[in-house]
């Protein structure tokens, strides 16, 4: 198993920046950014393959950036350009590596996930 603690999140003004951080207990495992709000289905927000790729769902394309430390264990995601539409909770999610790219949005394909940081962006 692997634990996973998401940080960095907060509330910000429409254009601001935030960046979030998903610290694992394991290297072991491939980490994707997905995000939630209430009444709606968990999206794949980004996420890194092993070859060091990333895919972004449409809606935050040349406004968000993930990138990984590989030394720490640690996923994270520099959030600009913030938009209203973008608030919502954050998870950090992983899968054990193996057998495939890491790289996904579909959160199926996922087993483990963090408890969540909360980003609110005002008009």
């Amino acid at each position: 198993q692997v634990q996973l603690v998401e940080s960095g999140g907060g509330s910000v003004q429409a254009g601001g920046s935030l960046r979030l951080s998903c610290a694992a207990s394991s290297n072991e495992y491939c980490m994707t950014w997905f995000r939630q709000v209430p009444g709606k289905e968990r999206e794949g927000v980004a996420s890194i393959g092993s070859d060091d790729f990333a895919t972004y769902t449409d809606s935050v394309k040349g406004r968000f950036t993930a990138s990984k430390d590989n030394a720490k264990n640690t996923l994270y995601l520099q959030m600009n350009s913030l938009k209203p539409e973008d608030t919502a909770m954050f998870y950090c999610a992983a899968r054990k590596r193996g057998g495939h790219l890491c790289r996904s949005l579909l959160a199926d394909d996922y087993d483990y996930w963090g408890q969540g940081t909360q980003v609110t962006v005002s008009s």
